[in-house]
């Protein structure tokens, strides 16, 4: 499952980069992958994900307001029952990222999710290139998958 806020044409294009990775690699159809804006997720959606992709923006220094409420919406009905659920960020940083990928780290070592790469923090201005490194992040997450390594 991608869980992307997409405010804007490069979020979405972040999201899109995302899905096409994971729906290209998958070519003997036995990978799902569903994509929602973290205001559309429900508990039961991650509950029955094999794994997660979390797209999000830094905004005045830390997560989307609309990935915080997903987590507030949902976090309880996830804690300890989505342990070692393996788990890729990115994040897109006018700043740094810093403060968002600290939080979303932490949620993840509470829910006691596997991180399978360091967060991915997209800073600055936007490059044509954030799409590749977002969509190598979800090659990565669909091959592991595949090979049963997550």
């Amino acid at each position: 499952m991608i869980i992307a806020h997409r405010p804007s044409p490069n979020t979405a294009a972040l999201a899109d980069a995302a899905l096409a990775a994971c729906q290209n690699y998958d070519s003997d159809g036995d990978i799902e992958t569903l994509c929602l804006t973290p205001f559309d997720v429900t508990a039961i959606d991650l509950l029955n994900a094999d794994a997660v992709v979390i797209g999000t923006t830094e905004n005045i220094g830390y997560m989307a307001g609309a990935t915080k409420d997903m987590f507030d919406r949902c976090y309880n009905d996830w804690l300890d029952q989505t342990e070692a659920k393996p788990v890729g960020i990115y994040i897109r940083a006018g700043l740094d990222g810093t403060a968002t990928k600290r939080a979303l780290t932490s949620i993840c070592l509470g829910l006691k999710w596997r991180l399978i790469a360091e967060p991915l923090v997209l800073k600055g201005n936007w490059e044509d290139r954030f799409c590749e490194d977002v969509a190598d992040l979800c090659l990565g997450m669909a091959a592991g998958l595949d090979i049963g390594i997550f």
